[in-house]
């Protein structure tokens, strides 16, 4: 029996997950936050960590898995404290215990439980749809004291002597007004090669994630020789922001195979269309609230395919 599955669901309300006979998954609050290093702005999150001490049941898991799976509580509660003896067992042979969207464990030297978190699952509602924003620093111009410290640098030399006097000076003024202007002209072309400089670099990085967000979608062979083919007519619904992503395909006909296919297991499928790349997308169900739609999120992924992810619009 998995049931990491359940102790994720729970970590999005509840603060303390017990595991009977085995430990505790606290999600902590964490404010948003700056990284000066990757210049990237975080949302406000919840990080999960691990206490052993806390293994006594208090009964939130047993009775929300006895719900879902609609059976008695005590042949439940039986079940999770063999799952926490066998991952006792595990732990002391040496192996490590991955857990899907919370994080992984394993014995230290002193033989007790370590736990790293996994971190790519904000568990904070609030935050829902919000993500690390990559930012460059603003470099501010220094333009005006670079020319006062040029002016200090300049024998800039006017005296009440008369000009039939002396010739040289007024020469010398000029002089002094040209290497100015020279001065400021090369401050000012630095500065727009830094600029332009710093737009490229911006450019290239907006080009990587739009890299990263098609490789996270899920596509599919132009031509699978598994699908029968068939031609449907698919009948438009009024639809929610946040959809439940089953396939992104190359071709529309296998877009609506998989409708078709999906629709006969009981889903309320929907093709959505093309996105911008081209790749015709299909949706399990689409939601107008945001939690309903993680809630249907995590039971696709434990009972139909872990590939599916969520699209929201803005």
């Amino acid at each position: 029996m998995r049931i990491e599955a359940y102790i994720e669901e729970l970590l999005y309300d509840y603060n303390c997950v017990v595991v009977p006979g085995f430990g505790a998954f606290l999600a902590h609050g964490k404010s948003a936050e700056i990284d000066s290093v990757a210049n990237t702005l975080n949302p406000p999150t919840k990080t999960v960590s691990f206490n052993a001490q806390l293994s006594k049941n208090d009964g939130l898991l047993v009775s929300h898995i006895a719900k879902q799976k609609r059976l008695d509580y005590e042949e439940l509660l039986e079940e999770v404290e063999n799952v926490s003896e066998t991952w006792k067992k595990r732990l002391e042979q040496g192996e490590s215990i991955e857990l899907f969207g919370i994080g992984k464990l394993m014995l230290n030297r002193e033989h007790k439980i370590q736990f790293q978190p996994e971190n790519k699952i904000n568990y904070l509602t609030s935050s829902f749809g919000l993500s690390a924003f990559a930012a460059t620093p603003i470099q501010r111009e220094v333009l005006k004291e670079e020319v006062e410290e040029l002016e200090e640098k300049i024998p800039f030399i006017i005296t009440p002597e008369k000009r039939e006097k002396s010739s040289f000076r007024p020469w010398l003024k000029y002089a002094a007004v040209i290497l100015l202007a020279v001065s400021l002209g090369s401050t000012s072309y630095r500065a727009y090669d830094d600029l332009q400089q710093k737009q490229v670099s911006v450019q290239q990085d907006a080009q990587q994630e739009v890299t990263r967000l098609i490789q996270e979608a899920t596509f599919f062979e132009s031509a699978p020789l598994e699908l029968p083919a068939l031609s449907i007519k698919i009948n438009k619904k009024k639809l929610g922001k946040h959809h439940v992503i089953a396939g992104a395909f190359r071709v529309e006909q296998n877009a609506e195979k998989k409708v078709a296919q999906l629709k006969k297991k009981g889903y309320n499928a929907i093709y959505l269309g093309a996105n911008k790349f081209g790749l015709h997308q299909v949706a399990y169900d689409s939601f107008e609230n945001p939690k309903e739609a993680l809630k249907f999120l995590r039971k696709v992924k434990r009972t139909e395919s872990p590939d599916a992810w969520m699209l929201s619009e803005k």
